[in-house]
């Protein structure tokens, strides 16, 4: 009886959706690992400066997963002069990184005002094409479509002169991604199409950064490759790809272990970096959410199917590293499953709802890192046991129907576009819980919420929110961590 109850679950989990994995143009990693190039110092200054270069995005919530592999950048100055820095392609997830950044190397690059850009690309990977994920409502499967032609110039917009100089600073690389109507991601024949534009950008780097703007960097996942003795620092391999050499301190908050000395290779990580005064990356904040690092793969994503019928989820594998890490497509059994809440929040007990994630009220679109040790997915799609489930920040762009207040929070009632996974994956039959209005999430602001949107909210406003998103009793509600600006729907 259970062998044919796996056997049905795996007819919903897997005979229910078409994946579509065509060519398209592939993008991916971007990663500045030396200079040179350059005939002497700019006019203003002299020497070099350490620049931590960041990757962010900014993206409506049509693409799901995008690498992107940058195999070089050179910069221009206002005479002429150029910097070619390059290495290695690497691989970087960028769609995670929708309103939020993260750092890809830190390099010295002469001092000097640079005025353009330009950028070269690796597009010989089809799997690496932009992805989306929807429902073909018609024929009731879900459908991962890679038939998606990105349209990406070599030339990256430099809005205004960059002045590198000083001990430290940064440099933001943003890809916007903007949809060109119509879209559909259940396309099966024909191409859809979309552009994309890089624009670099200067950071300044704050004593004590809050956000990417002024040097923070939050959410990072990966698992530790060394440590030293004292815990003192230790390098990570990201889940998408960058590799990170990050220092501890006194102020360093630890969550899931008692401190540096329990840091240990093999063990994942969620962390907060600060940038600080020389171009080295500070841990803010080190989560491990799984303590066994044997046999260990984790995986980061969308979640697209919740079957009532066994606990399983089928997941979009948007970051992943380990010993079973297969792609985007993920299916976890989850019983006997730690579900936790990202500690990268801390207002949990101050929202004016019970905050709560669990086996029996995850819905498709929450955002969800799972740790396994399953030694293998051999015979196609397995069922791999999941030893965590932990609710992880993300980014909702929508429009603003309302703004109002609830304790000592701002609410804003965000409507999503239907082709958001929320409402798109919703109507699905038998799922585990089912939501009262998925197109509708309410968001929670505070004090602590950074606030980047250059505009005041108000009703029609659209804005991208990151944050927790939680299944309040069938309505969705977000912890608000940042607001950006939005992007057309």
């Amino acid at each position: 009886m259970v062998s044919a109850l796996l056997r049905r679950t795996h007819r919903t989990a897997f005979q229910s959706f078409k994946v579509v994995c065509l060519c398209g143009i592939a993008l991916a990693a971007i990663l500045i690992s030396g200079c040179g190039g350059g005939n002497g110092p700019g006019p203003t200054s002299s020497g070099n400066t350490s620049v931590v270069v960041l990757v962010s995005s900014t993206a409506n919530d049509q693409i799901s997963h995008l690498y992107l592999t940058l195999t070089s950048l050179t910069l221009t100055s206002q005479s002429g002069k150029t910097v070619t820095v390059f290495s290695t392609p690497q691989n970087a997830e960028v769609m995670h990184l929708n309103g939020t950044a993260e750092p890809l190397a830190t390099v010295m690059i002469p001092q000097d005002v640079y005025t353009s850009a330009t950028a070269a690309f690796d597009v010989a990977q089809p799997t690496n094409a932009p992805l989306c994920v929807g429902l073909n409502a018609a024929a009731n499967q879900d459908t991962f479509n890679r038939q998606i032609q990105l349209s990406l110039n070599s030339t990256v917009s430099v809005p205004s002169p960059i002045t590198v100089t000083g001990t430290a600073m940064g440099l933001a690389l943003d890809l916007a991604v903007s949809p060109v109507q119509p879209f559909d991601c259940t396309l099966t024949s024909g191409t859809n199409s979309v552009a994309a534009a890089l624009t670099l950008t200067p950071v300044t780097i704050a004593a004590s950064p809050t956000n990417s703007t002024n040097g923070k960097a939050t959410g990072l996942l990966g698992l530790i490759n060394t440590v030293t003795a004292n815990g003192a620092s230790f390098s990570v391999a990201g889940a998408d790809g960058p590799t990170w050499q990050v220092n501890t301190g006194s102020n360093t908050v630890f969550q899931g272990i008692a401190g540096a000395s329990a840091l240990a290779a093999g063990l994942p990580v969620d962390m907060d970096v600060a940038i600080q005064t020389d171009g080295s990356l500070l841990a803010t904040r080190v989560a491990v959410d799984d303590t066994n690092p044997s046999n260990l793969t984790i995986s980061s994503g969308p979640l697209v199917q919740t079957p009532a019928s066994v606990p399983t989820v089928l997941a979009v594998g948007v970051e992943g590293r380990g010993l079973i890490s297969t792609g985007v497509i993920e299916l976890f059994s989850f019983a006997g499953t730690t579900f936790q809440i990202s500690g990268q929040l801390t207002n949990l007990q101050s929202l004016p709802f019970a905050a709560s994630f669990n086996a029996s009220n995850l819905v498709p679109g929450q955002n969800v890192l799972f740790s396994t040790h399953a030694l293998s997915v051999q015979g196609g799609p397995t069922y791999a046991p999941a030893t965590t489930a932990t609710l992880v920040p993300q980014t909702i762009n929508g429009t603003v129907s309302s703004v109002s207040t609830s304790g000592g929070f701002t609410t804003y009632t965000v409507t999503l576009a239907p082709y958001d996974l929320f409402p798109d994956f919703a109507v699905q039959p038998g799922q585990n819980t089912l939501l009262s209005n998925p197109n509708t999430v309410i968001v929670y602001a505070d004090s602590n919420t950074q606030l980047l949107n250059s505009k005041p909210i108000a009703a029609g406003s659209v804005i991208r929110f990151n944050g927790l998103v939680f299944n309040n009793k069938g309505t969705l509600s977000m912890d608000c961590s940042q607001i950006n600006d939005g992007v057309a729907e």
